[in-house]
C-alpha cells in the first residue's frame, strides 16, 4: 500500500494540545488531542509543564510513525504567544515556562517605561499596548533584574513555538510572528529590535531571526523530516486568508476575544488606538497586521448564563434563537432615543447592569445582548478598517455560526460584503501552508475556505 504524504502540525493552545496530519490537499486525515495539568513556578504560580509538553511531542510522533498509512514529510508548530522558554547551551530549560497571566511588579514596570521614554512612546514604537506579562519582552527584562544570575546562564530566550521546533531540530531560531506580537521587543518604525533590547543585553539572548517559511533538516527514529521554525497561533490562522484572497479584507476572529485583523492597513498606530486596545501583529511574510480587540466572547458567555438562569433555559438556548428583524426594529428605535453616554463601547457592557425583568422572553433579551455586542464589535473593528480600502469582512470562530451576530454585522456594514468563513482548524492549516513548498508537490488548493454571505436586511444607522 502506498503511503499518504502528510505534514504533521502540533497546535499548542493554553487548554488543548493537538496533533494534526494533513495530506497534500490540506485535508485533516488524523487528529489527536491532549490536556495537561498545570504545574507551578518557584513562586507557586500556575504555569505550563514544559516536561509534559516535551514528552507529548515525542510520544505523539512515535505513535504516528507506527502507522504504515502515512509518510510524514515535514513537521511544524504553532502555539500561543507571550510565553518564553529560557534554555542553556545544551537546549535545556533553565526555569519554568512563566504564565503570561502572572502579576508583574508595578515598580519594575514603571522603571522599564521611564528608562526608555515612557509608556506612550514605547507602546507606539513597538505597537504593543501596556499589557504587563503579556508583553513577553518585559518578562525577559524581569528575569534580568530579579534573577541576574539565572539571566547570565541563558543562552537563548525562545518563544514557545520556536522552543518546540528546537526540540526536534536542535537548532534555536526566532520567528517574526512571535517577536512582532505585542512583545515590546520590535520597533515597527525602524523594522529592527527596539533600542532597549540591545541596551539591556537581551539581543544576545535572542536566537537568529529567520523567515516563517524556514525549515531545517532533522531526523527522529531514523526518519528524516523538514522541520519548520514554528509560528504564533494568531498569525498562523490568518495565513489561509492571505493565500486565498488578494483583494483587501479584514478578518474578525471570534472566541473569548474578538480580534479584528487588517493586513491592508499601513497607517501607523496612534496613541488613541493603543489606548483602545489596538496593536500590531506580524504575518508570516513579515508584514505588519493592524489589529483591534475586545472581550466579546467572554461578555457573551457571562450574559448568556444570566439570561438562561432568569428565564429557566438551558445555557445553550441561544443556539436555537433565530434572527428576528422585528425585534431589531424595536431595539434600534429604543437605541436612537437613548442618551449618547450609553452608546458605543459601553453598550454591550451596560447589558450586565440591565434588569432582565424588562424583557418578555429569553429571545428578546438575547437580541438586546447581541445588538449591544455587535455595536461594540463595529466600534472595535472600525479602529482598524476605517480609512482603508477593505470591502470584505470575514468572520471566523464561534460567532461565524451565530445568525444573529452575522445579520447584525451585515446590518451595520451595508456598504461592505460580510461573510461567515469556516474551515477545519485554521491555525493548523496556516502552519502547514507556511512551509508548503518544502513538503507538498501539489499547487495550493483554491477551496480552503467555505464562505456564507450575509446580505443587508435593514437600513443601517451607525
Amino acid at each position: 500500500m502506498q503511503k499518504i504524504p502528510v505534514v504533521a502540525i502540533f497546535d499548542v493552545g493554553k487548554t488543548n494540545k493537538k496533533l494534526f496530519l494533513l495530506d497534500e490537499d490540506y485535508q485533516i486525515v488524523y487528529e489527536k488531542s491532549a490536556r495537561f495539568k498545570e504545574t507551578v513556578d518557584e513562586d507557586g504560580e500556575p504555569c505550563e509543564s514544559l516536561e509534559n509538553l516535551r514528552q507529548s511531542v515525542f510520544d505523539c510522533l512515535q505513535e504516528v510513525l507506527r502507522y504504515q498509512k502515512y509518510d510524514i514529510k515535514a513537521i511544524n508548530f504553532s502555539a500561543y504567544g507571550a510565553s518564553l522558554v529560557y534554555i542553556d547551551g545544551e537546549g535545556k530549560p533553565l526555569c519554568a515556562l512563566y504564565s503570561y497571566l502572572k502579576a508583574y511588579p508595578e515598580q519594575l514596570q514603571r522603571q522599564f517605561y521611564s528608562t526608555y521614554g515612557g509608556e506612550k512612546r514605547v507602546s507606539k514604537e513597538t505597537a504593543s499596548p501596556v499589557l504587563a506579562s503579556l508583553n513577553s519582552g518585559l518578562q525577559i527584562y524581569r528575569l534580568k533584574h530579579e534573577r541576574p544570575e539565572l539571566f547570565k546562564k541563558v543562552k537563548f530566550a525562545l518563544h514557545l513555538p520556536q522552543y518546540l521546533s528546537c526540540l526536534l531540530s536542535g537548532q534555536p531560531f526566532s520567528d517574526i510572528t512571535s517577536i512582532g506580537c505585542h512583545t515590546s521587543l520590535w520597533n515597527f518604525d525602524t523594522e529592527t529590535y527596539h533600542t532597549w533590547v540591545e541596551q539591556e543585553g537581551v539581543l544576545e539572548k535572542l536566537a537568529p531571526l529567520v523567515s516563517s517559511d524556514t525549515v531545517v533538516p532533522a531526523s527522529f527514529l531514523g526518519k528524516k523530516y523538514a522541520v519548520g521554525v514554528g509560528l504564533h497561533d494568531s498569525s498562523a490562522a490568518l495565513i489561509p486568508y492571505l493565500v486565498s484572497f488578494h483583494e483587501p479584507f479584514a478578518l474578525i476572529s471570534t472566541g473569548t476575544w474578538c480580534i479584528t485583523l487588517n493586513p491592508f492597513n499601513t497607517i501607523p498606530l496612534t496613541e488613541s488606538e493603543l489606548e483602545q486596545d489596538c496593536l500590531c501583529y506580524m504575518h508570516y511574510r513579515a508584514k505588519s497586521v493592524k489589529a483591534s480587540r475586545f472581550f466579546g466572547g467572554y461578555l457573551h458567555e457571562q450574559e448568556v448564563k444570566r439570561i438562561a438562569a432568569y428565564f429557566n433555559q438551558e445555557e445553550g438556548f441561544y443556539k436555537s434563537v433565530a434572527f428576528n428583524p422585528e425585534i431589531l426594529d424595536q431595539l434600534q428605535s429604543e437605541y436612537e432615543q437613548k442618551p449618547e453616554t450609553i452608546r458605543g463601547l459601553s453598550l454591550a457592557t451596560s447589558f450586565a447592569q440591565k434588569d432582565l425583568a424588562a424583557f418578555s422572553s429569553a429571545e428578546e433579551a438575547y437580541h438586546q445582548l447581541m445588538y449591544g455586542l455587535v455595536k461594540q464589535q463595529v466600534e472595535s473593528t472600525q479602529l482598524v478598517v476605517a480609512g482603508t480600502s477593505v470591502q470584505r469582512i470575514f468572520v471566523d470562530g464561534g460567532f461565524s455560526k451565530n445568525a444573529i451576530y452575522m445579520n447584525l454585522l451585515a446590518h451595520f456594514y451595508p456598504e461592505k460584503e460580510i461573510f461567515a468563513a469556516s474551515m477545519a482548524q485554521a491555525t493548523a492549516l496556516g502552519t502547514a501552508l507556511a512551509i508548503h513548498s518544502h513538503w507538498n508537490t501539489k499547487p495550493l488548493p483554491n477551496d480552503l475556505i467555505e464562505l456564507k454571505y450575509y446580505a443587508v436586511t435593514h437600513d443601517a444607522k451607525l
